[in-house]
């Protein structure tokens, strides 16, 4: 239990491995659209900001408020609650894809492509799959990669939050008296 807490009170660590598993999960994210044709839908693609908003809020603490405990301790908190939201959108998104409750309308509108625009208007424009279909399922559990992305999200923000609360070590504490 003392290496747990031990390393939940190593903030920068923790900050670190949130911007580390949010930097993987884009990356994953981005190579299942590349390798497996997977298209994204516009609920797919909200979950991606709060994956950056992490990355960069966690680089930002890392390097410019890395003396500040406290400050570490702030940006833990503001990745919790980034990672919070995006388990709330992940959630929704299952709604959708379970027909528990009606897609938006942006989920079913889809943009053709036209050569004359540039690349950046092509991207932007391009189809979209449907929030209401399931791209991909584990074959084994049958959960979809929201499914996923909830236990992902809700996992970091308990993480993060847990970090937060705990103070650090005092160094001086940790060491043995000399007797």
């Amino acid at each position: 239990m003392t290496s747990i807490l031990r390393i939940l009170s190593c903030h920068k660590f923790i900050l670190a491995f949130a911007g580390l598993i949010s930097a993987l999960a884009l990356a994953a994210a981005f190579a299942s659209e590349i390798f497996l044709g997977l298209e994204p839908c516009i609920l797919c693609i909200y979950q991606r900001y709060p994956f950056a908003i992490v990355m960069l809020l966690s680089l930002i603490f890392l390097v410019a408020f890395r003396k500040s405990d406290k400050s570490m301790r702030i940006g833990l908190v503001f990745c919790a609650l980034v990672m919070l939201a995006n388990s709330g959108i992940a959630t929704y998104h299952t709604g959708v894809e379970q027909k528990w409750w009606d897609s938006t309308e942006a989920c079913t509108f889809n943009l053709p492509l036209d050569e004359e625009q540039n690349w950046l208007e092509n991207i932007m424009s391009a189809p979209m799959g449907r929030c209401d279909e399931i791209p991909w399922q584990d074959p084994i559990l049958g959960l979809s990669m929201a499914n996923y992305n909830i236990m992902l999200c809700f996992g970091l923000f308990v993480l993060c939050l847990l970090s937060a609360g705990i103070k650090p070590r005092n160094r001086e504490e940790t060491k043995p008296q000399p007797e």
